[in-house]
């Protein structure tokens, strides 16, 4: 043994070197306080200040689009051209880790619904890449994940009278199909994506062909298997809401069913279960709205009411009040699937 590091009663000869600035990086074997110290001054030492610069990803949307845009979440402004999907696509559900964003499901030219997933790498930008396929074709499905594994949540039938109350899962460092799950409570379309914790996925909302419109809210262990849980309800019963989360507070965007406009801001505190309380509002009525996070500001847009808006609001997660503009998106549309780098699943 050439040298020693002593940490208490643990000595070790091995050791391995930072590999990166981000809070994914390793550094494992025992290190002296003051190497640790020295690589932290430098800002190689794995933290949470030393994080990827937060952006977010909105992939496709109506109008059968194939566009792939992307913002900094922490900087106001419009969003830039990331690449294209293989095919023009909306209505599907997006999940994201430190490094990928995914779409799975949706539809194809307005009408065929895929099982198709597909990724690309978050610091590059380029065009996406097949992943693999989800157990059966859907649209307006829902997403949850944590930093290693990706929830997708019911959806409607290509049949267009029915839902699926499929749950897959997948590994996002890992291509591949889909693998099940569980099942749903109520099988329905049009549930929020983007609400989840390290350990939770939560579902809100969506529209049932036998049932209509559900304020039901549900979630799953995202590290498990198995069905989902009654979380407790929406304020009313609401369909294609947006949704996003720091790893603590959950956010869903837009309509509520009968109300006069569609501005609404609903939070859940994720650890807990319980019903919804007003947050806010937004700066444009919403429907089938996309929503990206870091751990402390949600952005949502590419919504859908009576026309496709360009528009990007913001929040800031932990207090309350109404969304600010934030800027607009590359082209207007709506139901895009979206995911970011740094959303609360992935602290």
């Amino acid at each position: 043994m050439s040298y020693k590091q002593m940490t208490g009663n643990i000595i070790s000869a091995t050791k391995v070197e930072p590999d990166g600035k981000f809070i994914t990086s390793a550094a494992s074997g025992v290190w002296s306080l003051q190497e640790q110290y020295d690589y932290a001054k430098g800002a190689n030492w794995p933290s949470q200040a030393n994080g990827p610069v937060p952006r977010g990803i909105f992939m496709g949307g109506y109008n059968n689009l194939n566009t792939i845009d992307f913002i900094q979440i922490g900087t106001l402004g419009n969003a830039t051209d990331f690449g294209n999907l293989s095919s023009g696509q909306g209505r599907g559900a997006g999940v994201s880790s430190a490094t990928r964003s995914l779409t799975g499901g949706g539809s194809i030219a307005g009408t065929s619904h895929t099982n198709r997933i597909e990724f690309i790498t978050i610091a590059s930008t380029g065009n996406a890449s097949d992943f693999g396929n989800l157990s059966n074709a859907r649209r307006d499905t829902g997403g949850a994940n944590n930093s290693t594994r990706g929830i997708f949540y019911s959806g409607h039938n290509n049949d267009g009278n029915s839902n699926w109350n499929t749950i897959d899962y997948i590994t996002i460092a890992s291509e591949g199909d889909a693998t099940d799950f569980g099942d749903t409570s109520i099988p329905r379309g049009n549930v929020t994506h983007g609400i989840n914790s390290p350990t939770r996925g939560v579902f809100a909302g969506g529209y049932s062909e036998s049932a209509g419109n559900k304020n039901t809210i549900d979630y799953v262990t995202i590290g498990s298997t198995g069905n989902t849980t009654d979380f407790g309800d929406l304020v009313g019963a609401a369909y294609s809401l947006g949704g996003a989360s720091s790893s603590t507070r959950g956010l869903a965007f837009g309509p509520i069913s009968g109300a006069s406009v569609n501005v609404t801001i609903q939070y859940i505190t994720i650890a807990s279960t319980g019903n919804t309380a007003d947050f806010g509002d937004l700066t444009v009525a919403s429907e089938s709205a996309s929503g990206v996070s870091s751990n402390i500001r949600a952005v949502v847009g590419n919504r859908n009411l009576s026309g496709n808006s360009n528009v990007l609001d913001f929040v800031t997660i932990a207090s309350t009040g109404n969304a600010t503009d934030f800027g607009d998106s590359t082209q207007a549309r709506g139901a895009s699937s979206a995911g970011s780098n740094s959303h609360g699943g992935l602290q």
